[in-house]
């Protein structure tokens, strides 16, 4: 620019102009300047003093303890990561959106993030239905995403731009098959799914196929729409086929009045689920009634391991003695795992930083070690929790 300054200043004095035409000159350098300046600070998020990461999440509706314990999870990484100096000489920057847990929103909320808020990535959801609405969105705007929880494989299929923490249904769904003929020596399942939810259906079939496979047999598959008060009818049905185990693939809010309603009708087999139903609000909700039912997760918070405990310790510091759940686990990780990646890159670039995020080999998480496989899926292990004394107590381990 400087140059540019030189040569309008010459040629303005080397014509025999009027002083007027001097000074239109000098005017005209200066908004040319301000053009330059205005111009180079609208890099995509990763231009100015900031690197700006977009995340949305259901802080408000009916999966709101989902959408917060991530939001917090996240917020705590990048906490520390700033304090630590942040990436590449700049810190971070978090905007956060809140979905409300409703079907389009996720499309308005990250289409604002890109376009208006200049985000470099985005990270969310947990709701495997609101991150197959946005993660084409994030594919057309070549802005890389991580969900943090979304375990349905048709979130990653989007695009070589969408990544995930967490492991997915097929395996989730093979582990609680396992679980339950292994473990709970069951013979016969219910299997009661959430017509309305991807998540829920892909989990029930990833599970049917892994028990039949494993010698058990369906004796019963019954619908409810996410949201619904009264599955007496469907329960009383799934009584009536006597299973040794029910899988309910849902949602916690669904979960407990169906594990209540369950208990009113005597029917006592254990309940088995995923990681949809891991919330305090299950407990809160189900109290006595969810007692001694089962889920699949990410991690367990008792677990003695150093990452974790620090993990928890923070947590509790920085939430007023809160204790972590998996989504706040995950929320953590989706967002340390871009700061890595952003690292191994160098840059915020969008295919610079898609690179070094499917390039992941071995990464440390709180959830446990993972590497990025072809369909950029997190492999890693599950756990098995137990609601018991009103909290969930580790049970047992399962390897991919």
């Amino acid at each position: 620019m400087k140059n540019e300054l030189s040569l309008l200043t010459l040629t303005a004095v080397e014509s025999k102009d009027t002083s007027h035409e001097l000074k239109r000159m000098f005017l005209r350098a200066g908004v040319i300047a301000l053009m330059s300046m205005t111009l180079s600070g609208c890099d995509a998020g990763g231009g100015g003093d900031t690197i700006l990461v977009g995340e949305f999440a259901s802080l408000t509706g009916k999966e709101a303890t989902f959408g917060i314990s991530s939001h917090e999870g996240t917020q705590l990484a990048i906490e520390e990561l700033n304090a630590a100096g942040g990436v590449l000489g700049k810190k971070f920057e978090l905007k956060t959106e809140d979905d409300q847990s409703k079907a389009g929103e996720p499309a308005n909320v990250v289409n604002k993030l890109i376009s208006k808020d200049g985000a470099i990535a985005i990270l969310g959801e947990v709701a495997s239905s609101r991150s197959l609405e946005a993660a084409p969105i994030c594919q057309q705007n070549g802005i890389p995403m991580i969900s943090p929880a979304s375990t349905n494989p048709k979130v990653t299929e989007t695009g070589d731009y969408i990544f995930r923490v967490c492991f997915i249904d097929p395996f989730q769904g093979t582990v609680m098959a396992n679980f339950a003929t292994n473990t709970l020596k069951a013979k016969k399942v219910a299997v009661f799914t959430d017509v309305k939810s991807d998540y829920s259906k892909g989990l029930a079939k990833f599970f049917k196929e892994g028990f039949t496979k494993a010698g058990g047999q369906i004796v019963g598959e019954f619908d409810f729409n996410g949201g619904d008060k009264d599955f007496k009818g469907q329960l009383t049905a799934i009584k009536s086929a006597a299973p040794d185990a029910v899988f309910v693939p849902g949602y916690y809010t669904d979960v407990a009045l169906i594990c209540i309603q369950a208990k009113q009708l005597g029917l006592n087999v254990p309940l088995i689920g995923g990681d949809g139903w891991e919330s305090d609000t299950l407990v809160k909700i189900g109290g006595d009634a969810v007692e001694g039912h089962y889920f699949s997760t990410h991690y367990a918070a008792d677990a003695a391991s150093p990452k974790v405990t620090a993990f928890v310790e923070a947590y509790k510091k920085r939430y007023n003695g809160k204790v972590p759940d998996a989504m706040a686990a995950l929320g953590y990780d989706s967002a340390m795992f871009l700061a890595d990646a952003i690292k191994r890159a160098g840059s915020t670039e969008g295919t610079k930083l898609r690179d070094a995020l499917a390039a992941t080999k071995e990464f440390e998480a709180v959830t446990g070690k993972m590497a990025i496989n072809a369909q950029r899926d997190a492999v890693k292990s599950a756990v098995i929790l137990q609601v018991k004394g009103g909290a969930f107590k580790f049970v047992e381990t399962v390897a991919p």
